[in-house]
Formats: structure tokens, C-alpha cells, sequence
């Protein structure tokens, strides 16, 4: 059973008289009451500022200590989350007075602004913000100048797009998402390059995103310049699709870096060429490929998989036969590091939650708009990401013994 919500005597007389002022019908007549207070507090607290300022307060001439004076007011009006309240600032003749209730310049006294960040970071249009503060806080708040406030954003997403990296990451996942983009009068497809590093304290962090045109090993491998750049002189694994010159890009910037090709991505493009009915028996037999306890047992398992399936599927046993260098990287390691790098998910979980927050905008306007939206995006995604990779220390024991001669104690403080 529900409690009642207790008063104090001081309180609930309080409450009473207020009830007895304004006489609400409504909780839209109570939040005109709290505006009405909000206003005549902020006044007051505004007011006591100058008498602390000038050294006595309005009309108490005989305590006056300084030459200044009071000068009236200048008219302004503000933005609460309670809807526009007008005030006046007080002025002294020197001019000196500076307010801390409400600053000089400042316009908004609520958290409105955060609050279109979060909404716009969440998918939602620069129209159904401003519908939304119009009708939660009566703020009238055009969808052009929804659009500037976000803009104050961008200078700040492009400083972290260059911030200096770690000298050194465990694992980097690579992957693309695409995004329908107006440019020139014409809508094209652009790819979003997306790097995700794992930390060697296990810690998952963004490295950056890249917008460019259609997703090529070329445009990778000004992106991995682009890491290198900023301070990553080493990262022992690679996570990537399976990309045409992807493994020879890195190769050329890291050359120490061990590359996994996603095994997800090679099971669907492999299974793209299986007729339904096959479907099924074909996939138990695959799978003591890529599941297998070691190489040796997986590379019998191809042999066996050809053998019953190479003559009718022949592009399929010929996708695994000619990318295994980069498919079986992982098969040398234990099973904590395979979770982590045999496929592309983390990254992918990355891209479909980016997908999520711009499913209601499906055609951007230049590339400002779509990064400043995907930069609010990623830092609302990875909020949550506080905590280290799953059992991370005795990965990166595991991690220290193969990489031994690339990992020194410094890099783990």
C-alpha cells in the first residue's frame, strides 16, 4: 500500500499559502506558479548580489561606503526548463556589477541545450525537438536553431577526431557502416570507416571515424596512416571483413600485426552460394571447420568439407581455401583471445546502434551533419563503456607471452 507524502508543518503552511495565491486548478497552473517563483527568486537573488556589491542595500544611504550607485535596469529574458522568464538586471554606474545568478550573456538558465544533444544523439529530428520543447517547456525553438546549437558541437567532435592515441593497442577492430549522403545536389552512398581499439589494460575506447566515399582498402589505408600518426606505433591483432586489400593495408603501416579475418563474414559469403535444401547439412560440416580445437583439425575438416561439397559448391570450398592465412590466425591462441578477435561483433554492435539513431534521418545533408551526429552518437554509446573485456587478465597474460618482445612493463602502467 502507497504512503502518503509527508509534510512538515513549516512546509505544508507553506504549500498552503501558495495554494491560497495562486489558486492552481491544474499542474498547468502549478508550473506557471513555479515559473512565477522561479522568476521572482532568481530577482531577488539578483537584487541581494548588488547589495553585496555596492555594500548596502536599496535606499539605506546612511551605511553607504563607496562612490557607486545603482543605474536601474536592462530588460532580458531568459530560457528555463520551465519556459522563458523575464527579468531585470540590476546596473551600477561603474558598471563592475557582474551577476552570478544569471551571467552576463547567458540566455538559458536550464539544461535545454544538454538536453537537445541527448535527444538529437538518440535519433531524434531537429522538427521533433523543437515540437518537444514547445510543447514540455513552452520554449519556442525553431528546427534551424536547433541546428546551430548542435553546431556548437562540431569543433569539439573534431578535436577528439584528432586527439594523440595510445602507443600501443592489444586488438583493433575495423569495419564500415554506409550512410545515404546529399553532395552536390545528388544523393550518394558514403561509408562511415569505423577503428575500435582495445587498450592494454582492457579497455575499449573509439579511435576514430572516417567519412568517405564507397569502402576501399585504399581509403583503410589513409585511415590507418592516420592512426599511425596519432601515436600508434604497434597493435598485435587486427580484426577486419573480408575486404579485398584490406590485409595487404595494414600489412603497410603495421607490419608486426597479426590480421584475423572475420569468420562471420566468410561464413555468409560462403553460404551465399548454397542452395536452401543443402543449407543445413552444409553448415554442421563447416562448422568443425571453424570450430575446430586447432589448425591441424581444422585444415581436415576442409578436406573432408571438399570432398563431399567441392564438386557442387566449388566457390564456396575456394573462399576458404584462398583467404585461410588470414581465417586461421586466430587457432593459434587460447580460447579467451578467439572470443575476442575471431569476429567483427564488437565492432558491428558499434555500427547497429549507430544505424538505430539515424534510421529517422535517412538522407544527410554535408558531412558535417552526419559526423556531428555520429560523434553525439558514440559518446552516448560509450557511456557504458566503463568496465575491461571479459577476464581481461589472463588475456593479457596470454597476450604478454606471444607478444612478449612488443609489450613492456611500461606499456601496462
Amino acid at each position: 500500500m502507497a504512503r502518503q507524502r509527508k509534510l512538515s508543518p513549516e512546509r505544508k503552511a507553506f504549500i498552503n499559502s501558495l495554494i491560497e495565491h495562486y489558486h492552481p486548478e491544474d499542474a498547468a497552473d502549478v508550473q506557471d506558479m513555479l515559473k512565477d517563483l522561479l522568476g521572482d527568486t532568481l530577482q531577488g537573488m539578483l537584487e541581494a548580489e548588488m547589495d553585496e556589491k555596492l555594500g548596502y542595500s536599496k535606499y539605506d544611504y546612511k551605511n553607504k561606503e563607496t562612490d557607486d550607485s545603482r543605474n536601474g535596469y536592462s530588460r532580458k529574458t531568459v530560457t528555463s526548463s520551465l519556459g522563458e522568464i523575464g527579468l531585470d538586471i540590476p546596473r551600477d554606474r561603474k558598471g563592475e556589477f557582474e551577476p552570478q545568478a544569471v551571467k552576463k550573456n547567458q540566455t538559458d538558465i536550464s539544461n535545454i541545450e544538454d538536453q537537445v544533444l541527448s535527444m538529437y544523439a538518440k535519433g531524434m529530428t531537429t522538427r521533433d525537438i523543437s515540437a518537444h520543447l514547445s510543447s514540455v517547456y513552452g520554449v519556442d525553438a525553431s528546427a534551424e536553431m536547433i541546428s546551430h546549437m548542435t553546431d556548437r558541437i562540431l569543433p569539439i567532435a573534431k578535436e577528439w577526431q584528432n586527439r594523440p592515441l595510445e602507443r600501443k593497442y592489444a586488438i583493433v577492430f575495423m569495419d564500415a557502416v554506409h550512410f545515404h549522403v546529399r553532395q552536390d545536389n545528388q544523393t550518394v552512398k558514403k561509408a562511415v570507416y569505423v577503428a575500435i581499439g582495445v587498450r592494454l589494460n582492457g579497455q575499449k575506447e573509439v579511435l576514430g571515424m572516417w567519412i568517405g566515399g564507397n569502402e576501399s582498402a585504399k581509403y583503410w589505408l589513409g585511415v590507418l596512416n592516420e592512426i599511425k600518426n596519432r601515436g600508434v606505433e604497434d597493435i598485435m591483432i587486427v580484426s577486419v571483413d573480408g575486404l579485398t586489400g584490406f590485409g595487404d593495408a595494414i600489412s603497410a603501416v603495421f607490419p608486426k600485426a597479426e590480421i584475423q579475418r572475420c569468420i562471420v563474414h566468410q561464413i555468409r559469403y560462403s553460404t551465399k552460394f548454397i542452395s536452401y535444401k543443402d543449407i543445413k547439412p552444409f553448415m554442421k560440416e563447416l562448422k568443425q571447420v571453424y570450430q575446430a580445437p586447432t589448425e591441424e583439425a581444422a585444415l581436415e575438416a576442409l578436406d573432408s568439407l571438399e570432398g563431399n561439397w567441392g564438386t557442387k559448391y566449388p566457390s564456396s570450398i575456394a573462399s576458404w581455401r584462398n583467404n585461410w592465412p588470414q581465417l586461421s590466425t586466430y587457432f593459434k591462441y587460447p580460447g579467451e583471445i578467439r572470443k575476442l578477435i575471431y569476429t567483427t561483433n564488437s565492432i558491428e554492435n558499434f555500427n547497429r546502434q549507430l544505424r538505430k539513431v539515424t534510421k529517422n534521418l535517412t538522407i544527410f545533408p554535408p558531412d558535417d551533419a552526419l559526423f556531428k551526429l555520429l560523434y553525439l552518437a558514440m559518446m552516448d554509446i560509450t557511456k557504458k563503456w566503463t568496465g575491461r573485456s571479459w577476464d581481461w587478465g589472463q588475456t593479457l597474460d596470454q597476450l604478454c607471452i606471444y607478444f612478449g618482445d612488443r609489450i613492456s612493463p611500461a606499456d601496462l602502467i
